[in-house]
């Protein structure tokens, strides 16, 4: 069973069915994770990745070519890190897993839309289509309370109060 322990009001700890859900709620609708992975010299590689469309559960989904970096990446090193924003809506969230990389050809059917096509032009039988599965195990999200003329009025008041003025939340969640 998941719990959540607010150990300020600023800051949440969630894990288990709330933590998923935490997760779902601030990720919804953005479009763009960039996704790292460790490169062969110990480095770090990050890249822009179209993120599904599909409600989050605990898994992410990805495609991408067998022949890319990450995929070689991945097969020496399996964690990922996603961060996601969407500063329109002050809201920024980090994801750490593990990712592996598969031909599953039912999932590439399942997960193709005609956007891809520009990435593989012969299609969704296209052989360099891979799948990327990220299983999340923790995260890190903040956000702001309100909307972005509210959130810009609370940075003014709390910059004049010293820091007593809550501007948002931000939290931990692990799977």
């Amino acid at each position: 069973m998941g719990e959540s322990k607010e150990t300020d009001s600023k800051y949440q700890e969630l894990s288990g069915e709330e933590g998923r859900k935490k997760i779902a709620e601030l990720v919804k609708g953005i479009r763009i994770a960039m996704m790292t992975t460790l490169a062969g010299d110990g480095s770090m590689d990050a890249r822009p990745m179209a993120v599904q469309d599909k409600p989050f559960d605990g898994t992410l989904w990805f495609l991408t070519r067998q022949s890319s970096d990450k995929v070689s990446e991945l097969e020496k090193d399996r964690h990922i890190t996603l961060s996601f924003s969407e500063p329109s809506d002050a809201k920024y969230i980090t994801l750490k897993g593990r990712g592996i990389a598969m031909q599953d050809r039912a999932k590439i059917k399942e997960l193709w839309n005609p956007m891809y096509k520009a990435w593989f032009p012969q299609g969704e039988d296209d052989p360099e289509i891979t799948v990327l599965r990220v299983d999340v195990e923790e995260g890190f999200f903040w956000e702001s309370t309100g909307g972005k003329i509210l959130l810009y009025a609370k940075y003014l008041a709390a910059a004049v109060t010293g820091g007593a003025v809550e501007v948002g939340t931000s939290g931990h969640v692990t799977a």
